[in-house]
């Protein structure tokens, strides 16, 4: 911990929400002269890579001045009256749980601004693009830094334009079709979240999350307490996404450009099942009571029906598009995610942030992998990319085919890296639930969740084999490149934090423990 003053924190939190934005208003903006290199494309590109730079050294500093002795305690705040009427205020800040989504929202962003200023998708004006990319940050990061429920419900809406028009306007094949499926199906979530939220604040006479919390459910009867998590977990569940509520994910990954699709699986994910931690646990504890049985039957019937949907795309004859596989991978992940929040106990709600975080980082960096293999090949459909021989990309690319093995390994969960740590910890959770609970019904959600772990292996093992292996002699003469410069840049972070994560998992832990006990505890403790 390095000794920043609270103002200078708290200036610094500011920054982080309102810059991107900012930065969008100046991409739109010539070039000036000094500034403009090659052509002006190059300049905004730069542009955007400089401002996403800014905020996630912003971010660091703020890290870097957390006081990490007392995580539970909302830092770096800001509150000021904004709408007096509603009891709507300005208010911002962290602590142990937004803190770690905060870092790894600014810097998957910032490595999407890099890739792209090298391999930008085809498609309109890059001007638009970077303003897009940089307001799409903006809302991203305020979803995590809010403390009110309106404001959060604004944030949480204001991601949807922008991804929108990044699917349908840079997309691939079908983009306008996807596009319209996410936007719909997010939609009509958030406006029955909106609902909810309404619900809780009129009733209880505040919009405030750190009241509420307080609160711990007091203020509101048992009924309004169960309309409350029906509306909004409806919303939330839309934007994790859970089963059955997940048809929309796998055409927006797949139309998506590639930095779309990094963004899409590393970020917006996060933001429902975020949305659960926050918001129903604490504000809600009686409802979500009643309704954890239902949302771990839901979680555990996603963990095998999206690893089950991967094999099924894995197979030999079936043109499975490599990209949609991964999309459908994560309806499996955040099932654990999902799974551990449905437990309530410290254990499955850490062993669900921490998988949040892991599968940003290792799904990210498959979307990344899988978005350079496409631009190598043309293609990302499993049968074409395997062949007669396999795409070989251990003959072909054998510094490319070890960063694809490793991402693999990484999401099957295997010890060591960070993906075995929030899928072990939400299994625990499930093992010994919430007082209250049905402990014979989530023990069968561990069963079914743990069955899911060896799918998981299956698929990815067999995605591994048939495009890293194969005799590169065997087939045509074609040339691959192997990781490019600005690749190694964009990805290695992603591996870095991917080990340390596995190795040292008490740095997450220690930050995420103490505000996860006081969060279930009402605030208490």
């Amino acid at each position: 911990m390095i000794d920043i003053s609270p103002s200078v924190m708290q200036f610094l939190l500011a920054f982080i929400v309102v810059a991107p934005l900012l930065g969008s208003a100046a991409a739109l903006l010539p070039a000036p002269p000094g500034l403009k290199g090659k052509s002006p494309e190059q300049a905004v590109l730069r542009h955007g890579v400089t401002v996403t730079g800014v905020i996630l050294a912003a971010a660091i500093a703020l890290t870097l001045g957390f006081d990490h002795d007392a995580p539970s305690r909302f830092q770096a705040t800001t509150d000021i009256s904004w709408i007096q009427a509603l009891n709507v205020r300005i208010h911002l800040g962290i602590d142990g749980i937004s803190l770690p989504l905060l870092l790894m929202t600014a810097l998957l962003f910032f490595l999407c601004a890099l890739y792209s200023y090298f391999k930008l998708p085809a498609g309109p004006s890059p001007k638009a693009f970077v303003a897009l990319l940089l307001v799409l940050e903006s809302g991203t990061l305020a979803t995590f830094a809010v403390l009110d429920l309106l404001l959060f419900f604004l944030a949480f809406e204001m991601v949807l334009i922008p991804m929108y028009f990044l699917i349908a306007r840079w997309g691939g094949a079908q983009r306008q079709a996807a596009a319209w499926r996410f936007i719909l199906y997010t939609l009509l979530g958030s406006v029955v979240m909106l609902l909810g939220l309404l619900l809780i604040g009129l009733n209880s006479g505040t919009f405030d999350m750190v009241t509420l919390a307080s609160d711990n459910g007091r203020e509101l009867s048992h009924t309004t307490q169960l309309l409350a998590v029906l509306s909004i977990g409806l919303g939330l569940a839309v934007k994790t996404p859970m089963w059955p509520l997940h048809s929309w994910l796998p055409d927006a990954h797949t139309a998506a450009p590639t930095v779309g699709s990094v963004l899409l699986a590393g970020v917006l994910l996060k933001m429902g099942t975020y949305g659960f931690v926050r918001i129903l646990l604490p504000a809600t504890p009686d409802g979500m009571a009643t309704f954890a049985p239902y949302l771990g039957a839901f979680a555990a019937v996603g963990i095998v029906y999206g690893s089950l949907a991967c094999l099924a795309l894995a197979r030999k004859g079936n043109k499975g598009d490599l990209k949609r596989l991964i999309a459908y991978s994560s309806v499996g992940h955040m099932g654990f995610v999902l799974l551990g929040i449905a437990s309530m106990t410290p254990t499955g709600v850490n062993g669900a942030l921490f998988a949040n975080i892991a599968h940003g980082l290792i799904t990210g960096l498959l979307f990344f992998l899988v978005g350079a293999l496409k631009d190598r090949y043309g293609t990302a459909d499993l049968d074409t990319l395997a062949g007669a021989t396999g795409a070989a990309l251990y003959g072909r690319a054998p510094r490319f085919g070890a960063f694809l093995a490793f991402a693999a390994v990484a999401s099957l969960g295997l010890p060591g890296l960070a993906g075995f740590w929030g899928e072990m910890l939400a299994l625990f959770g499930a093992f010994d639930p919430a007082e209250g609970l049905s402990r014979p019904a989530f023990l069968t959600y561990m069963a079914v969740g743990a069955f899911g772990t060896l799918l998981t292996a299956a698929y990815l093992l067999i995605v591994v084999r048939r495009v890293c292996m194969g005799d590169p002699k065997a087939g045509p003469e074609l040339a691959v490149a192997d990781i490019q410069h600005y690749e190694f840049a964009a990805w290695t972070p992603l591996v870095a934090l991917t080990v340390l994560a596995g190795l040292w998992p008490a740095v997450l832990l220690g930050l995420t423990d103490p505000a996860v006990q006081k969060l279930l505890a009402g605030g208490n403790s």
